[in-house]
C-alpha cells in the first residue's frame, strides 16, 4: 500500500527518547545507530535533514541533573549548554562515516516571515547540495510563547514544504498509532496505513507520551496534517526497534505509514497561510460575509465587518471569525486594524471619503485567503 518510488527527499525527526536512555541523558549509542542508518539512506541516494531534539537532556547531563527543570528560564540555560554539547557528539559520529553536518536553530517566526522562509530554503537547498547533513532543532535558548514552534513534530513537518521533501519520519519510542492507547488497553491494534487524517484518527491519539519527551501522539497526528495537506507522505517508527529507518523502504513497512497522495493538496500559498503562519490579529464578520466566503469564495469586504480585535499592519496575516468566534478563514489582510475600525460596516465606495485614499476594494482578497476546514 505505501509508494515509496517517488521518495527522494525525507526529513527525519528523532525525539529525545530515542536519544536517551531510562535516565533521561544522552546515549551515544542510539546516535551511533542513527547516524549509521542516515549513512546507508545517503548511499541509497536520499537526501537527508535531520530534526533533533535532545539539547535539554543533553545539558542536563553536562550537569549532572537528575530530573528536568520546571523554569522556562533553567530549560532555556540547559539548552544552551546542551545544544552545544549534542552537536558535538553529533559532529564525531557522523565522521565515523566520512560525513559532515551542520547546525541550524529556528523558531517558528522564521516560518512567519516570507524572506527569511526563502533564505532557510537556499540555505539549506545549499548544504544538502554540499552533501551535508542539516541537523535542525528550535531554539530552545531563546523560545518563549510567542515565538516558540511548541514540539520538533510540528518544527519537522513545517520543514516539509520549505526544502519540498517527500517523506516526514518520526522516530519515536512507540511503534505507531494504535486504535487505542497500548499502555492502558491491552486490545489496542497498532494501524500500519492511514489514508486520511480524520477525526476519527485524531480520536485515537490519546495522551501517550513520553516522559523524557514533550511531545504526544496528538503532537504527531496534527505533524501529519500538516505533511499530508502538502502531498508528502509522514510515518511514524520506533527508535529502538533495530534498523527502524531502513525498514520503512523494505518488505517489513515498519511503524504506522499516513499517505499524503490521497487527497487534494493545498498550494504553497495556502498551506503556508493555513500553517506556517502565526495569526497578529482577528476580524469579526456577520453571517452574510461567513456565507460569501465559504459558499462562494469572495473575498472579504468592510460591509461584512462587525469588530476588530488586536493591533495589526497591513500585510500581515489575520483570523476572520464569525460571531461565535469560529475561525472561517485565514489571508493577508490590506489594511491595518487601526483603519479597518474606521472603515468596517461601510461600503467599498466609503473607503476614500473616510481614509482620504483607497489602496484595494477588499480588505482581504480571495487570492490571499484560505478557508478554514473548507
Amino acid at each position: 500500500m505505501r509508494d515509496v518510488s517517488t521518495i527522494k527527499k525525507i526529513v527525519i525527526k528523532v525525539g529525545s527518547s530515542s536519544l536517551c536512555n531510562h535516565k533521561g541523558k544522552i546515549d551515544k549509542e542510539k546516535i551511533l545507530q542513527l547516524v549509521l542508518q542516515i549513512s546507508k539512506l545517503k548511499k541509497m541516494g536520499y537526501s537527508v535533514v535531520l530534526v533533533s531534539s535532545g539539547a535539554i537532556a543533553s545539558g542536563m547531563g553536562a550537569l549532572n541533573l537528575d530530573c528536568k527543570p520546571q523554569t522556562l528560564p533553567e530549560k532555556q540555560a540547559l539548552a544552551a549548554i546542551g545544544q552545544a554539547r549534542l552537536m558535538q557528539i553529533y559532529e564525531d559520529i557522523f565522521q565515523l562515516f566520512q560525513m559532515k553536518c551542520a547546525q541550524v536553530l529556528l523558531n517558528h517566526d522564521d516560518f512567519d516571515d516570507r524572506k527569511r522562509l526563502l533564505n532557510l530554503f537556499h540555505t539549506l537547498n545549499a548544504l544538502m547540495d554540499y552533501g551535508v547533513i542539516p541537523i535542525i532543532n528550535e531554539n530552545d535558548a531563546l523560545a518563549v510563547d510567542e515565538i516558540k514552534v511548541g514540539d520538533n513534530d510540528t518544527l519537522a513537518a513545517l520543514l516539509v514544504p520549505v526544502i519540498e521533501a517527500d517523506l516526514l519520519v518520526l522516530v519515536s519510542d512507540i511503534d505507531g498509532l494504535y486504535t487505542a492507547n497500548p499502555f492502558e488497553d491491552k486490545n489496542a491494534q497498532l494501524l500500519k496505513y492511514v489514508d486520511c487524517v480524520n477525526e476519527e484518527i485524531e480520536n485515537m491519539a490519546g495522551g501517550a507520551s513520553s516522559h523524557i519527551g514533550t511531545g504526544g501522539m496528538m503532537t504527531k497526528i496534527r505533524a501529519a496534517k500538516i505533511v499530508n495537506a502538502y502531498g508528502s507522505h509522514m510515518v511514524i517508527v520506533n527508535g529502538n526497534r533495530e534498523n527502524s529507518l531502513l525498514h520503512i523502504f523494505d518488505n517489513e513497512e515498519n511503524g504506522t505509514w499516513f499517505n499524503g497522495s490521497g487527497g487534494q493538496s493545498l498550494n504553497a500559498r495556502s498551506h503556508w497561510l493555513t500553517y506556517r503562519t502565526s495569526s497578529k490579529g482577528t476580524i469579526v464578520v456577520d453571517n452574510g460575509a461567513v456565507q460569501a466566503l465559504k459558499e462562494y469564495r469572495r473575498s472579504l469586504l468592510p460591509k461584512g465587518i462587525i469588530d476588530v480585535q488586536s493591533q495589526f499592519l497591513r500585510g500581515q496575516v489575520i483570523d476572520i471569525v464569525d460571531c461565535q468566534g469560529k475561525i472561517i478563514a485565514r489571508g493577508l489582510c490590506n489594511y491595518s486594524s487601526e483603519e479597518i475600525k474606521l472603515i468596517k460596516g461601510h461600503n467599498t465606495s466609503d473607503i476614500e471619503d473616510i481614509l482620504h485614499y483607497k489602496d484595494y476594494d477588499e480588505v482581504v482578497h480571495a487570492n490571499n485567503m484560505v478557508i478554514i476546514g473548507g
